[in-house]
C-alpha cells in the first residue's frame, strides 16, 4: 500500500477542521473516519499490479557514450483499469536520467514505455527491477508491487580512434604498393620482378634475372604477412589511474583496438590478452574479420584492479601463446618502480624471444604543471611534474637499452602513434 500526497493534504485540512469547527474527540474521530474510509475505498477499487506481465526489448549492446533505447511493454492481464506510475530502475552509470512514467492500461490491453540509456561506463549494464504504482479513483492510496524484469546492456568502449582509421589503411596500401602515389614497401617478402627505372635501389638488382633478358630487372618487394602479434593490457593498479575523465586504462584500450583493426587488414594474426595477477581475457585464433569484434567483447568488461601486476606470469603466458617469433605490444604504465622491479628483471626473457613495444599513456596534465609559474605552490607542483617526466623519460631509455620500442604518448595521441609504430617496423621487416 503507498499513500499519496493528497492524503497528507486533506490530514492537514482535517487538523484545520478540527482545531476550528469540530474541537472534541468526536471531531477527530469523524475527521480520520472520512479519510480512512476514502483509503480504504482507493485501495479497494485500484487495479492490481501483481498480475501485470512485462516484457522488454531494444538495445543490448551500446559504445560507451552512444544513446540507447530499451522498451518495456505492460499487459494488463485483469478485469480492472490500472492508472498510476512505473518506475524502471536502472544503475546511475546506464545514463537514465528519466525512469518514471505515467501508466494508463484498461483492462486486457498492453502499453509501451521507453527508457532512454546514456552509459558513462563501459560493461554490462543490468536493469534492477520494475515497480509499479496503481492509485484508487479518489487519489488517496494505491497499491504498489516490485517485478524482476531482467535485460543486460553491454557497454563496449567507446573507440574514438576510429577516425583515424582512413588514413591510417591508406598508409598501409602505399607500404604494400597498391596506392595510387606508385611507391613501394621495402619489406622482406618478395613479391614481383619488374625492370629497372632510373631511382630504383641498386641492391635490389636481380642479377640472374638480368643475365636471362636484355634489360636491367629489379625485385620488387611488399611488406610482411602472417606474422604473429600479441596485445597485452596491463589491468593492475597502474591502468587505475585517471587522465582527465577517464582511466588509463581506457585510452589503452582505444589504441589497441586502432593497432588491432590495422594489422588484421594488413594480413596479420592477432591475439589478445588482459593481465594484471592473473588473465582477465584471452582473445586467440580468431579470424581477421571477426578480430575486431572480438576484441571489443572482450574489453568490454574489463575493470583496473587494485593489485601490482604479475611480470613473470604475464611474460611467461606470452611465451607459452607464442611458440614463434612474435610482435609482443604490451601496454602498460612507465611508473620507475613498477617497471624497473617488476619487468625489466624478465624482460630479456621475451627480447630475445620477440619483438617488443611497451606503449603507455602519458598525462597531459604533467606538462602544464611543469610550465606553472607565479606562486610558490605552482613553482614546487612544476619541480614534481619535471621530476615525474625526468623519470618517465629515464624508464623509457632503460628500456631502449633492453631493445624495446617504447611509445610513450598522450591518450589523443597514442593510438596514431602507437599504429605508426607498428606499420615502421612492418616496413623495415621486423616482424
Amino acid at each position: 500500500m503507498t499513500l499519496t500526497g493528497r492524503t497528507a493534504l486533506l490530514a492537514a485540512l482535517g487538523v484545520l477542521v478540527v482545531g476550528l469547527l469540530l474541537p472534541s474527540w468526536t471531531g477527530i474521530l469523524l475527521v480520520q473516519g472520512i479519510l480512512a474510509i476514502g483509503v480504504v475505498v482507493d485501495l479497494l477499487l485500484a487495479g492490481p499490479v501483481r498480475s501485470l506481465a512485462f516484457e522488454r526489448s531494444g538495445d543490448t549492446t551500446l559504445r560507451l557514450g552512444e544513446p540507447g533505447r530499451v522498451t518495456l511493454t505492460v499487459r494488463n492481464s485483469s478485469e480492472r483499469h490500472v492508472t498510476g506510475l512505473l518506475r524502471d530502475a536502472w544503475p546511475p552509470s546506464a545514463g537514465s536520467p528519466s525512469r518514471r512514467h505515467a501508466l494508463d492500461i484498461p483492462p486486457g490491453e498492453r502499453r509501451r514505455v521507453t527508457t532512454d540509456l546514456l552509459p558513462t561506463r563501459r560493461g554490462d549494464r543490468r536493469a534492477h527491477r520494475v515497480t509499479v504504482r496503481s492509485f484508487g479513483p479518489l487519489g488517496l492510496a494505491g497499491r504498489q508491487g516490485s517485478h524482476e524484469v531482467p535485460w543486460t546492456v553491454r557497454v563496449l568502449p567507446a573507440f574514438p580512434s576510429r577516425r583515424l582509421l582512413p588514413s591510417k589503411l591508406e598508409r598501409l596500401r602505399e607500404l604494400d604498393g597498391r596506392s595510387a602515389v606508385l611507391t613501394r614497401g621495402r619489406g622482406t617478402e618478395f613479391d614481383s620482378l619488374r625492370e629497372y627505372v632510373p631511382g630504383d635501389d641498386v641492391r635490389s638488382i636481380d642479377w640472374r634475372a638480368t643475365a636471362r633478358n636484355q634489360n636491367v630487372v629489379v625485385r620488387t618487394w611488399r611488406p610482411e604477412r602472417d606474422r604473429h602479434i600479441i596485445v597485452v593490457l596491463d589491468t593492475g593498479r597502474t591502468s587505475a589511474a585517471r587522465i582527465g575523465d577517464a582511466p588509463r586504462l581506457d585510452a589503452a584500450m582505444d589504441a589497441a583496438l586502432l593497432l588491432t583493426a590495422v594489422a588484421a587488414r594488413a594480413g596479420d594474426r592477432v591475439d589478445f590478452l588482459a593481465h594484471d595477477r592473473r588473465v582477465r581475457a584471452d582473445v586467440r585464433g580468431t579470424s581477421r574479420t571477426e578480430v575486431l569484434p572480438a576484441f571489443v567483447q572482450a574489453m568490454a568488461t574489463l575493470e583496473p584492479e587494485l593489485v601490482e601486476s604479475n611480470a613473470q606470469h604475464l611474460v611467461a603466458e606470452i611465451i607459452r601463446r607464442a611458440k614463434r617469433r612474435s610482435l609482443v605490444v604490451l601496454l602498460t604504465g612507465l611508473d620507475a618502480e613498477a617497471v624497473r622491479e617488476g619487468l625489466l628483471p624478465v624482460l630479456p626473457q621475451l627480447t630475445t624471444r620477440h619483438e617488443v613495444v611497451v606503449a603507455a599513456v602519458a598525462d597531459p596534465a604533467l606538462a602544464e604543471m611543469a610550465r606553472a609559474r607565479g606562486t610558490a605552490e605552482a613553482v614546487f607542483g612544476a619541480a614534481a611534474a619535471e621530476r615525474e617526466r625526468t623519470e618517465r623519460r629515464s624508464t623509457a631509455a632503460e628500456l631502449r637499452r633492453h631493445g624495446v620500442t617504447v611509445v610513450d604518448a598522450p591518450p589523443g595521441d597514442l593510438a596514431s602513434q602507437l599504429t605508426d609504430t607498428y606499420l615502421s617496423l612492418k616496413l623495415a621487416g621486423r616482424l
